[in-house]
Parts: C-alpha cells; structure tokens; sequence
C-alpha cells in the first residue's frame, strides 16, 4: 500500500497546542459524532483555522497513540487552505480509527466536514 504523505512543514500555524485553546474550544464549541471520531468545532476570530488533535491514554499503548495522532495530522495536512477561515476543530479519535485504512479514514473526514460545511467548497 502506497500512500502520499505530505512534508510537515509550516504547520505552525496549522494546528492547535495549547491547552487553553482546546479548552476553550471544548467549553465553547458544537460537538459532532461519527464511527471514527469525535469532533468538536468552534467559531473564533482568527485568520485561518486550526485543528487539535486529542489522543488520551485509553486510547491504547503510545504506539497506537502516536500513529492516530500521525494519521489525523497528515488529513489536516492534506486539507490546507480548504478549511473556512475562524474555525478551531479538536478531534477526538475512536479506536476503529487505527485499523481502517486511510482512504476509509480520509472519506470520513471529508464527509463530515462537507456536511458540516467547513470547506471553501461549500461557500456560495
């Protein structure tokens, strides 16, 4: 299985670090389910938007944690410039994440966020 990774850099910006941001974002933000994830959008006043990606222990041993971690970093990656301006995203992986194959993982993604309308291809 071939799969096109994106380069990491300048993804600064890209993504949220900060615990207070995140906090912020759970505290203040809509909540959206799916199979694979739990997603948690929150309006702000910034420029671009930012995704947060929460792994937490009983997710499963660091291994496991750190490669959702890497698969959902490379899907926001892939979606730079196409999210709407002003959101901050935080999501939440569920264990059926892992073992689905990427393109399974990438649709998912993508779905939910065009059914949420957060993609520039949705704007009229």
């Amino acid at each position: 299985m071939v799969m096109a990774m994106s380069h990491g850099g300048g993804d600064k910006d890209l993504f949220l670090k900060r615990s207070r941001d995140i906090e912020y974002a759970k505290e203040h933000g809509s909540r959206i389910s799916t199979a694979l994830f739990n997603m948690i959008v929150c309006r702000t006043d910034g420029i671009g938007s930012r995704v947060g990606i929460v792994v937490g222990k009983r997710f499963g041993i660091a291994v496991s944690r750190n490669r959702v971690k890497r698969l959902f970093r490379e899907l926001t990656r892939q979606l730079r410039g196409h999210l709407l301006p002003g959101l901050d995203l935080v999501v939440f992986p569920k264990r059926d994440s892992i073992v689905q194959p990427f393109a399974i993982l990438k649709g998912t993604w993508l779905s939910t966020l065009q059914r949420q309308r957060l993609l520039r291809i949705h704007e009229d």
